[in-house]
This record gives C-alpha cells, sequence and structure tokens, in this order.
C-alpha cells in the first residue's frame, strides 16, 4: 500500500496521467487529419473531457507535492472521465440504436463565453455525423473503445483517489526539535 501512496503523490503517477491524455488527443487528431474521419459533436466532447485529463494531469505534475492541488486535479480528472464516458455511451446508443427521432446536434454547445469550436476550429469543429460508424478494429467502433479508455480513467481514479489524498509522504519527515 505505501508503494501505492508513494506513486499517486509523485510527479510520475501525474505525468502518466498526462501524457496518456496528450497520447489519446494525438491519435484524434491523427484519424481527422491523417485517415480523414470527421468527428461528430460526439466526438468532439469527448475530446474535450481527454484535454480536461490533460490539464488535471499538468495540475497535478506542476502541485503533486500539495494536498490541495492534488485535490483539485483529481476532481478535474473525475469530472473529466465521467463526463467522457457518458457521451461515449450516448454515442455507441445513437449509433447501436438509429432513430430519426435520436440525433446530435450540428455544432457544439459551448458556453458563449467559451466557444472553443470557434478559436480552435481544427480541434474542436465537428464535421461528422453521430450515426456513421467509419472506423472498427477488433469488432469494436471507436466510441465503444473510448468507453473502454473511459471506463479505466474511472478505475484509475478510483484506486488512485485515497492514496493521492492522505498526508504527504513524498516529503522528508524533519523532526521539530534536533537532539
Amino acid at each position: 500500500m505505501n508503494t501505492l501512496i508513494h506513486f499517486a503523490q509523485s510527479r510520475l503517477a501525474w505525468l502518466t496521467l498526462t501524457m496518456g491524455s496528450a497520447l489519446l488527443l494525438i491519435i484524434a487528431l491523427f484519424f481527422q487529419y491523417g485517415l480523414y474521419l470527421s468527428p461528430c459533436v460526439m466526438c468532439i466532447y469527448q475530446r474535450l473531457a481527454v484535454v480536461g485529463l490533460i490539464v488535471a494531469g499538468i495540475i497535478g505534475t506542476l502541485g503533486y507535492r500539495s494536498r490541495f492541488i492534488r485535490f483539485l486535479a483529481i476532481i478535474l480528472w473525475g469530472v473529466s472521465s465521467i463526463w467522457g464516458l457518458k457521451f461515449a455511451i450516448d454515442l455507441v446508443n445513437l449509433q447501436t440504436n438509429p432513430s430519426p427521432f435520436a440525433t446530435c446536434a450540428f455544432l457544439p454547445e459551448f458556453p458563449s463565453w467559451m466557444p472553443l469550436h470557434e478559436w480552435f476550429p481544427s480541434v474542436f469543429m465537428p464535421s461528422g455525423m453521430c450515426t456513421d460508424t467509419p472506423w472498427i478494429f477488433g469488432g469494436l467502433s471507436m466510441s465503444q473503445w473510448m468507453i473502454g479508455i473511459f471506463s479505466a480513467y474511472c478505475i484509475a481514479l478510483v484506486i488512485f483517489i485515497i492514496p493521492a489524498l492522505m498526508k504527504n509522504v513524498n516529503t522528508p519527515h524533519r523532526p521539530m526539535f534536533k537532539m
């Protein structure tokens, strides 16, 4: 258990979250620009969840010694992974149960004060339809793979939440009085 506590409170743990999430974003952009697969609105929302995981990892990396900063990073990690999982499940439902009454929007519904699809259209502008499944690997669509990936992030969060929020073990104990 001490090994898990040390790892959960280390810079390496947070760098692993950052780099793994950044790799997912790079892969998504490769699918979009290298393989010409157009992302739908739900894909863009999942992409934003991945960006949230990257930001959580960066916050944790920079403040890994502070319990409060780790707490903030864990909150963002949890919100991002659960939000991404929800949209991945919704997208699988749209793809496996097509209905003319259940469709997705053409543009993302970002807040007016943060129109990411206008600021960064190459990353956050959808150009595909939610009901399309243009890529299948191992019998699973990309959205089904994302359910597994976001589930793994949720499981990792559950494993690391308690050790990461325990009293700091990475800082050496200094006695108050020298003898």
